[in-house]
């Protein structure tokens, strides 16, 4: 039979009935702006609405790829949120991945709007308003993602910074980030408070604690040194046990001799003595405190009160129970007084400025007390160090940080310690504190019965931890509030 075409339609033509629609245009900007808010929630719909199918499905396509990634990629508990927030490499590559998605989405949203709107000779006061909604809804999206992805970028800076190309001569080298311990039970880490005043030279570290950590459990002692502890010993096997036998002591001024100038003294007198190191000094201190208390330090953390008082002011302020007046300025042997004082009471909220006082005020205060005072510190910053305040804050604390803060913990160990860290909050810390006895004195030690003190905290249970060294170095109650009680 003949393949004629029907009557009236020429050969090579189609029927017009069967001929594909074109794309199209909404016929009002209020239609446009509704696809155009759609497609915000569910990329493609506009385009496809549009006669565009091949271009929607593949937006839509992509659309649902980047939420199944990001459902898989987004931690699902506050473990998972650390390990993310210390795994520089993971976080930056999350923030650069979520600020491709936010391009493309804003393009996405600006594009529907452009292939939908009517004509633009036709109610141009409209098409501007539309315009503004599409702007406004773009906004609403942009800052919040915005906001985590600088934050993220931001961390990863303080990271990088803080914990990268840090190594010291003394930090262990047999560990990883899958056996982070090594088979140690126990992890020391030296906190240290770093004083370089304008008008001081070089940084003595006048707070120095020992925070012992279970690696099991996280159960944490703490052992707070004075800062004129006398003739410290250092490990034998230590080339500086060779140059000072009998302990860190020599000519002149005593003060150049105390447990405080350690970090500042060694790298001077004997430069590159324990090795090529980021931080000469630390190693020394390191060393100083394991010949005082019998524990191997395995890291530090240096926080330089210089840039304590910003630190603090980023955080928005601590809280602290204040039991007696702390004096603001003053020196007791000079006879000058104090300025101000920070008045007791419970739950006393401090700025950078009065918080820096309440560490460090001398004025009709021994070193003990001063001791106590920067324990509470450091508990009260560990306090407000919660998600929502460093969310709030991040940005300010981001560069704070990387100028306040000092350590020889390599980055690959970081989610183990922050994992440590957690578990170290279901416990109640214990503090023991080295003050002026009939057992010890600072001046003359007896560096066996530091040694006999710190095992004994160590092997004390927990439920019998308060008990577990005489009152008189027991410092764990101090931060309670006991008006008019000095500890």
């Amino acid at each position: 039979m003949s393949s004629m075409p029907p009557y009236g339609v020429k050969p090579g033509r189609r029927r017009a009935g069967r001929r594909r629609a074109g794309p199209h245009r909404c016929d009002s900007v209020r239609h446009a702006v509704g696809w155009t808010a759609l497609s915000a929630v569910v990329p493609g719909a506009g385009f496809l609405h549009s006669r565009r199918e091949r271009l929607g499905a593949g937006v839509l396509l992509v659309a649902l790829v980047g939420v199944v990634w990001a459902a898989v990629a987004m931690p699902h508990n506050l473990h998972g949120a650390l390990d993310l927030a210390f795994d520089t490499s993971r976080l930056t590559r999350d923030a650069v991945i979520t600020a491709i998605c936010l391009v493309l989405w804003v393009g996405v949203v600006v594009g529907t709007f452009v292939v939908l709107r009517p004509s633009p000779a036709e109610r141009p006061w409209h098409l501007a308003g539309g315009g503004a909604f599409v702007g406004a809804l773009c906004l609403v999206v942009i800052a919040p993602v915005g906001l985590v992805v600088r934050d993220a970028f931001a961390q990863a800076h303080v990271v990088n910074a803080v914990f990268t190309h840090n190594k010291t001569a003394t930090r262990p080298t047999n560990v990883t980030a899958k056996d982070p311990w090594h088979g140690r039970t126990r992890v020391n880490v030296l906190l240290l408070g770093g004083d370089s005043g304008p008008n001081r030279e070089g940084t003595r570290t006048d707070t120095m604690m020992l925070a012992s950590l279970d690696t099991r459990t996280g159960r944490t002692v703490t052992f707070g040194l004075p800062r004129n502890l006398m003739d410290v010993p250092f490990p034998e096997g230590s080339p500086l046990h060779t140059l000072y036998p009998d302990g860190f002591t020599g000519p002149g001024d005593p003060g150049s001799w105390m447990l405080n100038a350690v970090y500042r003294e060694i790298p001077i007198l004997h430069p590159h003595v324990l090795g090529a190191s980021a931080d000469e000094g630390a190693d020394a201190i390191k060393q100083a405190v394991e010949g005082a208390t019998g524990l191997p330090v395995d890291y530090y953390v240096l926080v330089d009160f210089t840039g304590f008082r910003q630190l603090v002011d980023a955080m928005g302020g601590i809280t602290v129970n204040v039991n007696v007046p702390v004096a603001i300025n003053g020196q007791t042997d000079a006879g000058i007084p104090p300025t101000a004082y920070i008045q007791p009471g419970p739950d006393q909220h401090l700025d950078g400025f009065h918080a820096l006082w309440y560490a460090r005020g001398r004025y009709g205060a021994d070193d003990y007390q001063r001791m106590s005072r920067q324990r509470c510190v450091i508990n009260a910053i560990i306090d407000e160090a919660n998600p929502v305040n460093l969310l709030r804050r991040y940005q300010a604390l981001a560069a704070a940080g990387t100028r306040v803060v000092r350590t020889d913990i390599p980055k690959e160990l970081l989610p183990a310690f922050v994992q440590l860290a957690l578990k170290s909050k279901d416990h109640r810390a214990k503090s023991v504190l080295f003050r002026l006895s009939a057992q010890f004195s600072p001046g003359n030690p007896d560096f066996d019965y530091m040694h006999q003190v710190v095992q004994k905290a160590l092997a004390a249970k927990p439920k019998h931890a308060h008990h577990a060294v005489s009152p008189t170095q027991d410092d764990t109650d101090a931060c309670a509030y006991n008006p008019g009680q000095n500890y």
